[in-house]
């Protein structure tokens, strides 16, 4: 509306700004129905920051269904509560750290990186999540070399960029990992 406007001011070089549109889906409330303040169940992202940090929040919401396909998905409290514990496990991954890395993680973390990288592009940001839950599994059964473990502060930034930031800095990073 507002991109129209201003094209129509002749402020704006384009009437349309964007292609297409992505979104969600609709994230329902606990109870299973759509998010109302009068039915009282809508939840404050806010204050689920507040509680839980950013990058849970936005690792939940990128867990809980295919991004840009029809659906509804329930909030669910256990659900958010996964999502930070994944992310408190994968930030403990430099007590893991060993001389080399074991085959059966350097398969599962090049298979990682093949599949974040795909999943990130096709914006299937569940499961390349899920994809980085079983390389932190295999990780956590049979260690990881530190250079080895960036590459997986690397695969976490495009989901979790604050986490990612400070386990690479855990990990010996000198700059930025973005």
């Amino acid at each position: 509306f507002f991109n129209k406007a201003l094209f129509d001011l002749g402020l704006s070089p384009v009437s349309e700004p964007f292609n297409y549109r992505l979104n969600r889906g609709l994230i329902l409330g606990t109870d299973g129905n759509k998010m109302s303040k009068s039915k009282g169940n809508v939840i404050n992202p806010d204050e689920q920051v507040e509680k839980f940090g950013a990058d849970t929040v936005r690792t939940y919401l990128a867990f809980i269904g295919p991004y840009n396909e029809p659906g509804s998905y329930p909030w669910d409290p256990n659900g958010i509560v996964g999502a930070r514990r994944f992310l408190e496990r994968i930030f403990q991954i430099d007590q893991k750290i060993s001389d080399t890395t074991p085959d059966s993680v350097k398969k599962t973390l090049h298979k990682a990186i093949k599949k974040v990288s795909d999943d990130m592009v096709r914006l299937k940001f569940n499961t390349a999540i899920s994809e980085l839950m079983i390389l932190t599994n295999e990780i956590f059964k049979n260690g990881i070399s530190q250079s080895d473990a960036k590459i997986v502060a690397q695969l976490l930034s495009p989901i979790a960029p604050f986490t990612a930031e400070e386990l690479w800095q855990k990990l010996g990073g000198e700059t930025s990992i973005h």
